[in-house]
């Protein structure tokens, strides 16, 4: 059903004259006559019968009356929804524990009047052609990896470069080191059943063993970060690394140990992505904040990125 002829139908009933609801549309009263009469052939009945003071509505017009002022107010409802600005800005922050997670709460305090919408997608293909496709708009990501060029439509700014710690647990052999080099952990099984094929933690990892000598095991199914903490604190042999700012809580028995990495630190770089056209005032808002909170070190003779990374 056209909304134009809906429209002038109700224009027409409220004002009582179709020459006043030409007015009021801003068309002829010719127009008028010609939507109400196309209307009326696609419902079958007549809506308005024609009085010298002008037209009123029929017993099917006063029947219909109703449902067009409601379908004109869904309509608006479906324009508001998508109108720039009105909608959520959608976020994908790839989970709930990370240092994602925790600048996108920055962002929410710091802006509480802008609604948000927080989304975890794993992999970095499917967050990008979100981002894309518009079904998000914005993601988190270590960007670029070796082979993954971003679409020339995709934009990305490193945002934050994150320390990573040595996880232990009570008896392990470096679990009273107050710090521990990257040369120490040489030797070490350090055990990352999340690394994966494909992802861009993955293709971080392998540069950063294939420059130290680290030995890093992904063997075993994920179970999540309970399992994985478990296992830590009750096996001597293992080791794994955790980032700064991972928000995680364990039981006080399990004995844990964060241990600062040194000469050099490893940093995991965090980025932001979004659709270069992509219009949400929330996007530009979330910029602008992280640009002002970015945590950027840049690489120096103290810390390691891999040379993939994009520039500050």
């Amino acid at each position: 059903m056209d909304l134009d002829t809906v429209r002038t139908f109700v224009a027409a009933a409220e004002a009582g004259r179709f020459q006043d609801a030409a007015a009021e549309l801003a068309v002829t009263q010719q127009a008028v006559s010609k939507r109400i009469a196309a209307l009326e052939r696609e419902l079958g009945v007549r809506l308005f019968t024609r009085t010298p003071r002008g037209a009123a509505l029929t017993i099917d017009g006063q029947a219909f009356l109703p449902h067009a002022r409601e379908l004109l107010r869904a309509a608006e409802r479906a324009a508001a929804s998508v109108r720039t600005g009105s909608r959520p800005l959608r976020v994908d922050v790839i989970n709930s524990r990370g240092a994602a997670t925790g600048l996108m709460r920055g962002f929410h305090r710091a802006h509480p009047e802008i609604e948000l919408d927080v989304v975890m997608l794993l992999e970095i293909d499917a967050a990008v052609a979100a981002v894309r496709s518009g079904a998000i708009d914005a993601t988190f990501r270590a960007v670029t990896a070796p082979g993954r060029p971003l679409p020339q439509d995709v934009e990305a700014v490193r945002v934050l470069d994150e320390p990573l710690q040595l996880l232990t647990g009570p008896a392990h052999a470096l679990a009273g080191a107050r710090s521990v080099t990257l040369a120490e952990l040489a030797g070490h099984r350090i055990w990352m059943p999340g690394v994966v094929p494909g992802t861009e933690w993955t293709a971080y990892y392998d540069d950063l063993v294939a420059a130290f000598g680290l030995t890093i095991e992904a063997t075993g199914p994920n179970f999540g970060s309970d399992a994985l903490l478990d296992t830590i604190a009750d096996t001597p042999a293992l080791a794994t690394f955790m980032s700064e700012g991972t928000r995680l809580v364990w039981p006080a028995g399990h004995g844990l140990r964060r241990i600062p990495v040194t000469d050099p630190t490893p940093l995991y770089p965090h980025a932001l992505l979004w659709r270069r056209d992509n219009p949400h005032p929330g996007l530009a808002a979330l910029r602008a904040h992280l640009a002002g909170t970015a945590g950027l070190v840049g690489a120096d003779c103290g810390t390691w990125l891999p040379d993939w990374v994009i520039p500050r």
